[in-house]
């Protein structure tokens, strides 16, 4: 695993979605109490902005056309598939951490 460093936790705002470039990779990251969650950025619908979506739960909703996903796995909520690439997260001290070579396998 190569873990990157990413931003720190309290750059994070409970609730929303922050966006980060990491390598080539875009990606929303989410705060939710001490919890981190990484996703890929982009929905898997039409590329809607994932991070600039309204969080309710774990449940991300793209700002675009109404994409529904659980950040926790990256599942739609409709179809029930994982459909968005969720990546592994460490919170260290105040620093998050992602491993962007953990990329999960998507439907």
């Amino acid at each position: 695993m190569a873990f990157q460093q990413v931003c720190m936790l309290s750059d994070l705002q409970e609730g929303q979605g922050s966006e980060f470039l990491v390598g080539s990779q875009i990606l929303a990251i989410f705060r939710i109490r001490s919890n981190v969650f990484a996703v890929d950025g982009f929905c898997a619908h039409q590329g809607g902005p994932i991070a600039k979506g309204k969080l309710q739960g774990s449940c991300i909703t793209c700002p675009w056309h109404g994409w529904q996903y659980d950040i926790t796995s990256g599942i739609h909520l409709l179809s029930n598939k994982r459909m968005l690439a969720c990546f592994a997260t460490e919170v260290r001290a105040d620093e998050v951490w992602v491993d962007i070579d953990s990329k999960s396998e998507v439907a």
